[in-house]
C-alpha cells in the first residue's frame, strides 16, 4: 500500500512541470488524474472477483509490475493521449488491484477489528508518500520530472511486487467462533447488495467525501500558486511538499484512528463527527489560504477529517453485507472514488477556469461535507438498523 500510494499522493507535484513541457491547459491534464482514479476504482468489483478466485498473491504481484510499468512509460510520454494511458489508465489497474484486495483481505483476516484494521492498511496508502514526497520534489528540481519517473518507478515497482509475495488468502474457519457471533445468516453477494438502498446511499456519501479531498490532492500544486504561498519557506521547507508531506501523515494517521473510534462507539456516529471535522477544517483553510504558515498547517488538518473514509466505509459495508464476497462488494462501492475523481479533478478545474477563483470550488465540497455528516445519522443509521433487523436470526424455539 506504501509503494502504490504516490501516483495519487504527489501527482501535485507533477502538474507543474508537465504543464509546461506538454503546454496544455490544466483541466486538460487533470483528466490524467481522474483516468488514474477511475481505471483504480472502475475495474475493482472484477479484480476483487479475480482476486477471490486465484488469490491475492498472483494479482497482488501483477498489480505491482503494472504501478511500477506506469511511471516508466510516463516518463517518456510526449503528449496527452500518452500520459492519459500510460499514467492513467496502466496506473489505475496497477494500483487498483493492489488496493482492493487488501482492503477486502483484511475485512476477512480480521473481523472483530474490522475499523481499525481496514484503516492500519489503508494508513499505508495514505502515509507512504510520506518517504516520497520531499525526494521527488529534490529530484524534479534536480533532474527533471522524465528522469524522476523512471527512476522511481522502478524503485516502487520493484518494492509492490516483493511485498505481494507475502499475502495470502485467510483460511475459512479463520475465527469462526467471532464470525458466528457477528455476522449475518446469509452473506450477501454483489447481485443483492446492488439492490440495497442502503448500498447507494453509501455510494453517494462515498462519492461526496471522495470529491472533497481528490479536488485537494489534485488540485493543490494549482490552487496554491493562486494563494500566492507555493513558493513560500515554512519552518525552512518549501511551503507545498511540506504541506503535502504533512497532509501525508495526518491522511494515514486518522483511517487507524477513527476505524478505532467506530469499533467502540458505531460507524455512523463517527462518520458524523469526522465528516463533519472535515467541513470545519476545509472552511478555516479557506479563511486562512493566504498565509503560508495556516496554509500548511490546516491543510494536515484537512486531510485528518478526510483520510478515515477509506476505513469506515468498508468495515460498514462488510457489517452490513458480510465478509464472504468483500472483496467484490467493496470493489463496487470503491466506485465512488472515481466519480469523485471527476468532480474533484477536471470539473473543478473547469470551475476555477471559469470563475476565475477557487472560492466557488472550496465551497462547494465544504457543503458536500457537512450535508455527508448529516446523511450518515439521519439517514444510513436508521436504514441500515432497519436492514439489519429484518435479517436478525430469530430466538430459539421460533418457528422460521
Amino acid at each position: 500500500m506504501m509503494a502504490i500510494s504516490s501516483p495519487q499522493y504527489v501527482w501535485a507535484l507533477l502538474t507543474k512541470p508537465m504543464l509546461a513541457a506538454l503546454g496544455v491547459k490544466l483541466s486538460a491534464l487533470q483528466v490524467t488524474f481522474s483516468l488514474l482514479i477511475v481505471c483504480q476504482t472502475f475495474l475493482s468489483p472484477l479484480q476483487g472477483f479475480l482476486i477471490e478466485r486465484f488469490g491475492p498473491r498472483l494479482l497482488l504481484s501483477i498489480g505491482g509490475v503494472l504501478t511500477g510499468l506506469s511511471w516508466i512509460l510516463s516518463s517518456r510520454a510526449t503528449d496527452l493521449p500518452q500520459l492519459y494511458l500510460s499514467y492513467g489508465v496502466l496506473g489505475g489497474i496497477g494500483t487498483g488491484v493492489i488496493y482492493v484486495g487488501i482492503v477486502g483481505h483484511m475485512v476477512q483476516w480480521f473481523p472483530d477489528k474490522r475499523g481499525f484494521a481496514t484503516g492500519m492498511v489503508a494508513a499505508g496508502y495514505g502515509m507512504g508518500a510520506v518517504l516520497t514526497t520531499f525526494p521527488i520534489s529534490g529530484s524534479i528540481d534536480s533532474a527533471g520530472y522524465q528522469q524522476t519517473l523512471l527512476h522511481f518507478g522502478i524503485l516502487l515497482g520493484t518494492v509492490a511486487l516483493l511485498a505481494a509475495q507475502g499475502m495470502r488468502r485467510a483460511p475459512p474457519d479463520w475465527m469462526s467462533d467471532v464470525v458466528a457471533s457477528r455476522a449475518r445468516p446469509e452473506d450477501a453477494g454483489p447481485s443483492r447488495v446492488l439492490r440495497s438502498p442502503v448500498f447507494w446511499l453509501m455510494f453517494a456519501m462515498f462519492t461526496m467525501m471522495s470529491t472533497s479531498g481528490l479536488m485537494v490532492i489534485s488540485q493543490m500544486g494549482a490552487f496554491a500558486r493562486d494563494f500566492g504561498v507555493s513558493s513560500a519557506v515554512v519552518f525552512g521547507a518549501a511551503a507545498l511538499p511540506l504541506a503535502l508531506t504533512l497532509d501525508r501523515f495526518t491522511n494515514g494517521l486518522t483511517r487507524p484512528f477513527f476505524g478505532w473510534i467506530s469499533d467502540r462507539i458505531g460507524r455512523e456516529p463517527t462518520m458524523l463527527l469526522a465528516f463533519g471535522f472535515e467541513g470545519l477544517a476545509m472552511t478555516l483553510w479557506l479563511l486562512n489560504r493566504g498565509n503560508p504558515v495556516l496554509f500548511v498547517l490546516l491543510s494536515g488538518v484537512a486531510f485528518f477529517g478526510w483520510g478515515e473514509i477509506f476505513s469506515l466505509f468498508p468495515s460498514t459495508l462488510t457489517d452490513t453485507f458480510g465478509r464472504t464476497h468483500a472483496t467484490t462488494n467493496y470493489g463496487f462501492l470503491y466506485m465512488a472514488q472515481g466519480v469523485g475523481s471527476i468532480l474533484g479533478g477536471p470539473l473543478a478545474a473547469w470551475v476555477h477556469e471559469s470563475t476565475g477563483s477557487w472560492v466557488a470550488v472550496f465551497s462547494a465540497v465544504i457543503a458536500l461535507d457537512f450535508a455527508t455528516a448529516l446523511l450518515a445519522i439521519v439517514a444510513l443509521r436508521p436504514l441500515r438498523a432497519r436492514l439489519l433487523q429484518r435479517r436478525a436470526p430469530l430466538p430459539a424455539g421460533l418457528p422460521g
